[in-house]
């Protein structure tokens, strides 16, 4: 031994700056998720007033009232400074505006840079699911991802224990953003199987509609486990039509999601199928909301891609049925009860 000591360096990867879009309830929180990972975060959302108001309060306080900005969250009006300053962009938008956000990115994107979501449903016109949606825009090339399972914003925000499925066609990619969003409380899950991840997230929404309609009727707790239990069967049967792994369903972002959306009245879906159920009608029980319930337009979006694919989806038919035709929602009950009787695998 000579008495020196050898140092060996160790190199440490900068952490990615994350850009999310979307300034709602579940972009916001995200977002403060992300910076309280040690990751410097910018969020960009279209309403500007609202960016000025989060910017001067630390808080957004209509659609996260109570959740405090960290500081390494910055807010960006400018949609282009937020797109060129980051590494990796999360999309946390309504279905609608999927494409159009997007289109935004892809002049801006650099080769470097990567695409995920958080965004549920399909898309109305075309039937596509998001991954779809992506390609078409962005191309093949780029690196994508979608995050999704059993959370609401709130409890994100708050910092309570939650668990997510971050799935992606590249492997490596999953991981690594896995690890990104991971931390001591909460945990990501990396999958290979966008298809079910998006059916999941698309299909429990209508679901949950159906949930808030049965229970605001007083049908009790035997008919809301039926209709989650064979609503599971839905979603599984058009997952699994659409090309996705029949077992995966049993997951966060199946099961999981669709238990959390089905349950508690922090789901906008099942608030607004209460309303339903209360006697207002569709626009009464939005407007009393004041948020997107995306199981409106999900509920037209399934019914149409199930026809497609010769996919049968009789509770989902049925909350079609009575957001788009007018069908009293104890008929639509009796309607499920009186159908053929069948195997329960049928």
């Amino acid at each position: 031994l000579t008495g020196r000591s050898r140092v060996t360096a160790v190199t440490v990867e900068p952490k990615p700056v994350f850009a999310v879009l979307g300034s709602g309830s579940w972009g916001t929180a995200l977002a403060v998720h992300i910076a309280r990972t040690g990751h410097r975060t910018i969020l960009w959302g279209i309403e500007t007033d609202e960016l000025a108001a989060m910017t001067r309060d630390r808080e957004n306080r209509r659609y996260l009232p109570g959740t405090p900005l960290p500081d390494g969250l910055e807010i960006e009006p400018d949609f282009a400074r937020a797109v060129t300053q980051a590494d990796q962009l999360l999309v946390v938008v309504p279905s609608h505006a999927f494409r159009e956000v997007l289109q935004k990115v892809k002049p801006r994107l650099r080769c470097d840079q990567r695409v995920a979501w958080a965004t549920k449903g399909f898309e109305l016109a075309s039937g596509k699911l998001p991954h779809e949606v992506a390609s078409e825009v962005l191309g093949p090339a780029v690196p994508t991802a979608v995050l999704s399972g059993p959370t609401f914003a709130k409890e994100v925000g708050a910092g309570l224990p939650s668990a997510m499925t971050v799935a992606s066609r590249d492997e490596a990619y999953a991981m690594s953003l896995a690890r990104s969003l991971s931390s001591d409380n909460f945990r990501v899950y990396p999958s290979g199987d966008m298809v079910r991840v998006e059916v999941g997230g698309a299909t429990k929404n209508v679901l949950a509609i159906g949930a808030g309609i049965s229970d605001g009727l007083g049908f009790g707790a035997n008919t809301r486990v039926a209709l989650i239990t064979r609503g599971l069967v839905e979603l599984t049967r058009l997952g699994v039509a659409l090309g996705a792994d029949k077992e995966t369903f049993m997951g966060l972002a199946g099961l999981g999601d669709l238990v959390l959306t089905c349950t508690d009245d922090q789901s906008r879906n099942r608030r607004f199928g209460l309303a339903l159920a209360s006697g207002k009608t569709p626009e009464q029980a939005q407007a009393e909301i004041g948020q997107v319930v995306e199981g409106v337009l999900a509920a037209r979006a399934v019914r149409d891609v199930a026809q497609k694919v010769g996919v049968e989806m009789p509770i989902s038919e049925q909350i079609y049925r009575v957001l788009y035709e007018g069908a009293p929602a104890r008929d639509a009950v009796i309607a499920l009860m009186g159908r053929t009787v069948k195997t329960e695998t049928a």
